[in-house]
C-alpha cells in the first residue's frame, strides 16, 4: 500500500502535500457519495487502495453519526469522529481486516506499525474534514444529503467488526 502526502493538522508519518493541490482526502470526500453506489470497484494501483479504505471509514463515521441517540452538534460529531479514528482497527494481514484478499500484508512488524500510524494520521484527518463539509451550512444539525448515505454500504462493506 502506498503512503500519499496528505494536508493534516495532525501530528503523523504521513508526507505533507501542496496546500494548493487536492490530496487524497479531498478525493476521498469528493467521491464519496458517487463511489458508496458501487458494488464493485476496479483498482488501478496503489491509490486506489487507500481510496477504498477512506471510503469504508467516511461510510462508518456516518453510520456512527446516525446512530446516536440525539442528533449530534458540530463539536459532539467531532469528539466522536475523532474518538473513532484513533481507536483500534484492523489493518491488512490482521486476520479481521474486511478486505485481506485485496491487499498484501505488511513486510514486518515495523511497516506494520507505520502503516497503522499512517492511517490512524489519515483518519483522523479525514474525520476532522467530514464534519466540516456535515455542518457547512451553519444549523449545527449534518447535512440531510450527506446522512442519507449512512446506511449505503460501499461493495457492500465494512471497516467496522
Amino acid at each position: 500500500m502506498s503512503i500519499l502526502p496528505i494536508k493534516t493538522r495532525f501530528r503523523g508519518p504521513a508526507p505533507v502535500a501542496d496546500p494548493d493541490q487536492a490530496d487524497i482526502i479531498d478525493e476521498t470526500l469528493d467521491l464519496f457519495r458517487a463511489n458508496s453506489l458501487f458494488r464493485n470497484f476496479e483498482i488501478k494501483g496503489p491509490a486506489d487502495r487507500i481510496l477504498i479504505i477512506l471510503i469504508l471509514f467516511v461510510s462508518d463515521c456516518l453510520f456512527k453519526i446516525g446512530n446516536a441517540r440525539t442528533v449530534p452538534t458540530g463539536l459532539e460529531a467531532s469528539k466522536m469522529l475523532n474518538t473513532l479514528a484513533v481507536d483500534s482497527f484492523p489493518i491488512p494481514g490482521d486476520a479481521n481486516f474486511p478486505l485481506n484478499a485485496h491487499y498484501a500484508p505488511p513486510g514486518s512488524r515495523v511497516d506494520a506499525e507505520y502503516l497503522r500510524t499512517y492511517l490512524t494520521q489519515v483518519r483522523q484527518e479525514l474525520a476532522a474534514r467530514l464534519v466540516e463539509r456535515l455542518y457547512a451550512d451553519g444549523t449545527n444539525k449534518p447535512n440531510k444529503w450527506w446522512m442519507a448515505f449512512q446506511k449505503r454500504r460501499f461493495m457492500n462493506r465494512s471497516l467496522s467488526t
